[in-house]
């Protein structure tokens, strides 16, 4: 069974956690929703709380068969703990899926080479892509490579059909 990584931290947009968590176990995959720490409940941004079920200093890339970032304010969070920023480089170096949409780009700002990368995004991080070197196109979902970004919950159908068709 193939393994998949979403990816949790304070301030996460439920619906961007939680749309991507069930459509993947829908599809058969184990989901492991990975948080700076195991076991801990993180608050979304509505108020909505969730726990992780895994610390992302716990795990390895070679495990996983690809890896969600949801939007929210989280990332900002999530690129300030080591091992999740080394985790995500190590998902893109081994071109495995590494999907984010809304703020979630924020992240493979941190931890991926975005330069002439195609990428979209939240329109207010726009800038931050393309100073981490991004071509930015405004697309409900855009692909380059083994990237897989979109912008804002009404793009999560699209979002998912690509991570699902990527994942296999």
């Amino acid at each position: 069974m193939k393994k998949v990584a979403v990816l949790i931290e304070e301030m996460f947009d439920e619906k961007e956690l939680l749309y991507p968590y069930f459509r993947l176990l829908e599809e058969g995959y184990e989901v492991h929703l990975v948080g700076t720490e195991k076991d801990k409940v993180y608050t979304g941004k509505s108020g909505l709380t969730e726990k992780s079920t895994h610390s992302s200093k716990d795990i390895q890339a070679k495990d996983y068969s690809g890896v969600v970032i949801p939007g929210g304010f989280s990332p900002d969070y999530m690129r300030r703990t080591e091992a999740t920023v080394n985790f995500v480089k190590e998902m893109d170096e081994q071109d495995k899926p590494v999907a984010a949409i809304c703020h979630g780009p924020w992240m493979m700002a941190s931890a991926c080479d975005l330069k002439g990368r195609k990428m979209t995004s939240f329109f207010s991080i726009k800038d931050d892509l393309i100073n981490a070197g991004a071509e930015y196109l405004d697309q409900e979902v855009v692909i380059d490579g083994n990237l897989i970004t979109s912008r804002t919950p009404k793009d999560l159908p699209i979002f998912m059909k690509t991570i699902i068709e990527k994942i296999g």
